[in-house]
C-alpha cells in the first residue's frame, strides 16, 4: 500500500490534475503506476505525517490524478 503524503483526503481530491505525492512501502517492488488505480493511505500515527488518517483509491491517467475515491 502506498502512503499518500497529504494531510487529508479532501486535500488529495483538490490535487486532481496534478502528479501524486506518495511514498513507496513495498519491499517487493514499486506499486506506483502511471495508469490505473492505486490504493493508499495516510496513517499519521505510523508515518508521522500530520493530518487525518484516511484510505483512498486514486485513479491515475498519464501520470496525473484523475479521480479520488
Amino acid at each position: 500500500m502506498l502512503i499518500f503524503n497529504y494531510t487529508s483526503k479532501k486535500v488529495l481530491k483538490q490535487r486532481v490534475g496534478s502528479s501524486l505525492n506518495y511514498t513507496e512501502t513495498s519491499m517487493f517492488g514499486e506499486e506506483y503506476k502511471n495508469n490505473g488505480v492505486l490504493t493508499g493511505s495516510n496513517r499519521p500515527s505510523i508515518t508521522g505525517i500530520k493530518g487525518r488518517e484516511f484510505f483512498a483509491n486514486v485513479t491515475m491517467e498519464d501520470g496525473l490524478i484523475s479521480k479520488v475515491e
